[in-house]
């Protein structure tokens, strides 16, 4: 179970990761942008450290208030999240 769970979050970090990069490149071309709602929805199904990663990477959104601590407040939330669920149903 708990490896389908980080193959999950692998998946969509990889998706958010990509993302940032390409939302940055396009950024830098004056082209069309993916949608900021986008990178958070990925981030609160499981893409948040990629989405984390992504923007340190690319150096995007850094100047964003609500990517610099969403992100990581979406991140701990989960981790705290996923260590309760340990606790109840894995450790009981």
């Amino acid at each position: 179970m708990l490896k389908w769970i980080a193959l999950w979050v692998a998946c969509w970090s990889v998706a958010d990761f990509v993302l940032m990069g390409v939302d940055k490149r396009k950024a830098k071309k004056h082209r069309w942008r993916v949608p900021e709602k986008t990178f958070f929805l990925i981030a609160l199904v499981g893409g948040s450290p990629g989405a984390i990663l992504g923007m340190y990477a690319f150096h995007h959104k850094t100047r964003h208030w609500y990517f610099k601590w969403g992100l990581p407040a979406i991140f701990i939330a989960q981790l705290a999240l996923g260590g309760w669920a340990y606790w109840r149903f894995f450790l009981s």
